[in-house]
């Protein structure tokens, strides 16, 4: 199919669907609720024609894949900085350390955050990286459920690494929604997986991501992008009618391109045949995950014979967080599928986290009047910027 043929299915689509245009001055762009509820359903069903076999979802899904990179103008070979970690507060707690640790992304760009690891573990370890969501700047990676999830992923066994979203926590070297937060926080994100991966004791072969609502988001993108994933865990995102509501997911134009246009829940079925949950609840945008978004990956899925793979918990009288529940989902299929040891953090046959350790986000700080941000640190939005260029 040629880019002129696509583009007029393109347009047929959208009157079927009756589209709507939240942002008229971007019309490339799918923002926020995009569809609505049937238009998202309408949407999958009518993708779910481009493809009937692997061999045809392979097609669609390079597709998709090419135009997410294309979309945010993603180089093949970012030009990346050398990590050269800086890695100071480190605590031994009940199972389990924290240290707070900083890297460049690109150059003069720090990204920022704590890494959590095992006492009781040996050899080659499993690790997760945890991007977060859209919480309150100052304490989006220090909240109760971050920390929470971090604390009990590394007492099961796993090398934990969460880091800050632009101009939160300690990454303030511009602010949240610059016009290409999106690219600039995928980069930080693949630049994380180099840093954990260049652990000596962390098992390339066992590397999951998983994030709540914005997190949620980098870590179906992370996952489509980068073959190091090998289990995603999208948590309170996935859906066929919300596009996330941020510049940092939906800001440039990854849906909707000249020869095609898709959805989050085609970009999270890019994980297939890996390992995948996703978890969705009762008052969001993923209301309907079990009988819309679900399905749809299931398909996918199917085509591989790994339908064994993708599994959806929902908790309809829940809402838009990572709380207790939604973690125990997680632990448990992470626990099955990186080979960690849920036994650990398991006490009547329910997750404990009471051993885990709640700190001050003083304590979790990267930079401090003893450990400030690098001189040659770049600063400013028109200055990040100019790095993406």
């Amino acid at each position: 199919m040629n880019a002129g043929v696509a583009l007029v299915m393109c347009y047929a689509l959208g009157i079927a669907v009756g589209v709507a245009q939240p942002n008229p001055a971007r019309p490339d762009l799918c923002q926020g609720a995009f569809y609505t509820e049937a238009q998202g359903a309408e949407a999958l069903r009518a993708a779910s024609g481009t493809h009937h076999d692997r061999a045809s979802w392979e097609t669609r899904a390079a597709q998709i894949r090419q135009g997410i990179r294309d979309g945010m103008n993603l180089p093949e070979t970012p030009r990346f900085a050398p990590l050269q970690p800086i890695r100071h507060g480190l605590r031994r707690l009940n199972g389990y350390t924290v240290e707070n640790v900083t890297f460049e992304s690109l150059p003069g760009f720090y990204v920022t955050g704590n890494l959590y690891r095992p006492l009781r573990s040996s050899g080659k370890q499993a690790a997760v990286l945890c991007p977060h969501g859209h919480a309150p700047k100052e304490d989006a990676r220090f909240q109760e459920q971050t920390q929470q999830r971090c604390a009990t992923m590394a007492r099961m066994g796993a090398v934990v690494f969460v880091y800050d979203m632009l101009g939160y926590g300690d990454s303030k070297q511009c602010s949240h929604k610059i016009p290409e937060a999106l690219k600039l926080q995928i980069l930080n994100g693949i630049r994380a997986l180099d840093f954990l991966t260049s652990l000596p004791d962390v098992d390339a072969n066992r590397i999951a991501v998983s994030g709540e609502s914005g997190g949620g988001t980098q870590t179906f993108l992370l996952t489509a992008l980068d073959s190091r994933v090998k289990v995603s865990v999208p948590v309170v995102m996935v859906s066929a009618h919300f596009f996330g509501g941020c510049v940092c997911e939906s800001g440039m134009p990854i849906h909707k391109r000249p020869t095609h246009q898709t959805s989050n829940v085609e970009i999270a079925a890019l994980a297939a045949p890996r390992p995948l949950l996703l978890i969705s609840d009762g008052k969001d945008w993923t209301k309907n995950t079990p009988d819309v978004e679900f399905p749809y990956i299931q398909t996918v899925y199917a085509y591989y014979k790994a339908s064994s793979q993708v599994e959806n918990v929902h908790l309809p009288t829940e809402g838009h967080d990572y709380g207790p529940s939604k973690r125990a989902a997680a632990y448990r299929f992470l626990a099955r599928h990186l080979n960690l040891d849920i036994n650990r953090v398991l006490k009547n046959g329910q997750i404990d986290e009471t051993p885990n350790t709640l700190l001050d986000p003083t304590a979790l700080q990267v930079f401090n009047a003893e450990h400030p941000r690098p001189a040659h640190a770049v600063m400013g939005d028109e200055a990040v910027m100019a790095l993406l260029r």
